[in-house]
């Protein structure tokens, strides 16, 4: 039995724990921004290529307590890293800290890199190289005031980057994010879902995956491939199930319009190199104009958030206007904003019946539902 952690966005801390669960993690616990687990390493290679909210899976290899930072440089040195992957990978160590009272982790990051090398050295008179850009290696280490804890990243690249996408726009949505608000907002296959603002698509493209029950990481690599232990044969079983499981793509009520034609465009990249550019109908339509596309289901979208004076001008006079067209046109419709402007709530005319905290990066949002009835006035929900 194994020790990991897999990371989120925080504010999914919970819906992570089912996704889990459903691959076979042990003695779950969250924290902010992750959850812990036990499990086998068909647990570690099924969550990596099944979870759709997770960032990255770490594999725990040592922790310990520290007082100074040659203590972390002997607990990283005591762990047989040529057991672990070739002297001939590449590697790099990521540092994150919290209430550490040490001075400098720049110094404890380059000592945990040096254990790592001189254990390597002692063991196979070679050490490994670096690579701060690509390394086959993630290192990742992680102090609180009073323990340090080592773990090697099975996931490679964060594990929201499925394969896919090829186009993006400004301040994108990670697709983890994106799935995580599609599964806080109810949203099941089947349920009409508008994205009337869809830039690029990331919305869209997860809904169709989920649809269509595609393992979201099943277009990419893993880390875990360049690890002394990979059991190729365990891999392309759960692999094998994986596609098998995967369905035909076909049409969905999935439907996705934005006002820019650029971006519009966009979407259709990426849905089509994804093979879902029949799953989803696109169409150029301004939200405050556009009717919906079915007389009820799941309305959710990312809308811009204003940077400069002159943009929080234009919102603070669109977010009324999208009050009124949701009133008049939406009834029957749920309808979910991720958010992090203050001015959103304050001026859309609209009661929330749920604001969730959600975080997309460093930025704290609101994920707010309104649900829209039938004869609805303002601030009555």
């Amino acid at each position: 039995m194994q020790h990991y952690f897999a990371t989120c966005p925080r504010g999914l801390e919970v819906q992570l724990v089912d996704e889990l669960t459903a691959v076979g993690a042990r003695q779950t616990e969250t924290v902010a921004g992750g959850v812990a687990f036990s499990g086998d390493w068909e647990t570690c290679y099924r969550a990596n290529l099944w979870s759709r909210l997770a960032t990255r899976i770490l594999w725990r290899v040592a922790q310990g307590p520290y007082r100074r930072e040659e203590d972390i440089y002997r607990l990283a040195h005591d762990v047989p890293w040529h057991d672990r992957f070739s002297v001939r990978r590449t590697l790099r160590v990521y540092m994150t800290a919290i209430r550490c009272p040490l001075k400098s982790l720049d110094f404890i990051t380059l000592r945990i890199k040096d254990a790592v090398c001189d254990r390597f050295r002692a063991e196979t008179g070679e050490r490994p190289s670096v690579d701060t850009a690509e390394p086959n290696v993630r290192i990742h280490a992680f102090l609180n005031d009073r323990e340090a804890t080592l773990y090697l990243d099975t996931s490679g690249e964060p594990l929201y980057k499925r394969g896919f996408k090829y186009a993006s726009v400004e301040a994108p949505l990670k697709e983890n994010l994106a799935a995580g608000i599609l599964r806080l907002a109810g949203w099941q296959p089947g349920t009409p879902l508008l994205d009337p603002m869809c830039g690029s698509g990331t919305f869209l493209l997860e809904a169709a995956l989920m649809a269509h029950d595609i393992a979201p990481g099943l277009a990419r690599k893993f880390g875990f491939f360049r690890l002394a232990n990979f059991d190729a044969a365990l891999w392309q079983k759960i692999l094998t199930e994986a596609e098998a499981r995967k369905l035909a793509a076909t049409a969905q009520p999935i439907f996705g319009s934005d006002i820019s034609q650029d971006q519009l465009e966009r979407a259709r990249q990426n849905l089509a190199a994804a093979g879902m550019h029949d799953s989803v109908k696109l169409e150029r339509a301004d939200l405050l104009l556009r009717s919906p596309p079915a007389p009820e289901g799941i309305l959710v979208t990312n809308p811009p958030y204003g940077v400069r004076l002159e943009e929080t001008e234009q919102l603070a006079a669109f977010y009324p206007k999208l009050g009124d067209a949701l009133k008049r046109r939406f009834a029957g419709w749920r309808c979910y904003f991720i958010s992090a402007d203050p001015q959103l709530p304050r001026l859309i005319g609209l009661k929330a019946s749920r604001r969730t905290p959600l975080f997309n990066g460093a930025l704290e949002c609101r994920l707010l539902e309104y649900r829209m009835v039938s004869g609805q006035m303002r601030g009555k929900c």
